[in-house]
């Protein structure tokens, strides 16, 4: 990959996830795989342009003099979640049946979110989840009066 597709601003910023993995290569593969990313760099840490984002994908570790009390692992409980992905599909029932096919687990299947929204969430292989979500017209309403 040239550096101008590489997760390298040339200004500002740009925004990436940080997962924390118990195996590099099955989150690859999930990442790349199931959802299409391309890979920019393969193991520690492996980095995968996702649609028009980046996920960095690495092991777990103790502290670092940039981060001297922190303590990186996957999530130990994966019904306890305090972050999540949060993909913005523009067909939804096509993505579900897609991801599924390829062996996606799905929480539920996609369900109306009080008129907002469509949405279901699925599990990668270290058990975060990630919602995938269609907007409404009622969403797409409210975005239009609140921008302009």
């Amino acid at each position: 990959m040239n550096l101008p597709e590489a997760p390298v601003p040339k200004e500002g910023f740009l925004v990436t996830h940080f997962l924390t993995v118990e195996d590099q290569a099955k989150s690859r593969a999930f990442y790349s795989g199931l959802l299409g990313g391309q890979i920019v760099a393969y193991e520690s840490p492996c980095i995968i342009k996702l649609s028009n984002s980046w996920i960095i994908l690495n092991s777990g570790g103790g502290p670092t003099p940039d981060k001297p009390e922190v303590f990186l692992e996957p999530p130990q409980n994966t019904n306890r979640v305090n972050s999540f992905l949060n993909l913005r599909v523009a067909d939804i029932d096509a993505c579900y049946q897609e991801w599924k096919s390829k062996g996606a687990h799905f929480i539920t299947e996609p369900l109306d979110n009080h008129g907002w929204k469509i949405r279901c969430y699925m599990r990668d292989p270290d058990g975060y989840i990630i919602e995938v979500g269609q907007a409404t017209q009622k969403m797409i309403d409210l975005f239009a009066r609140t921008v302009n």
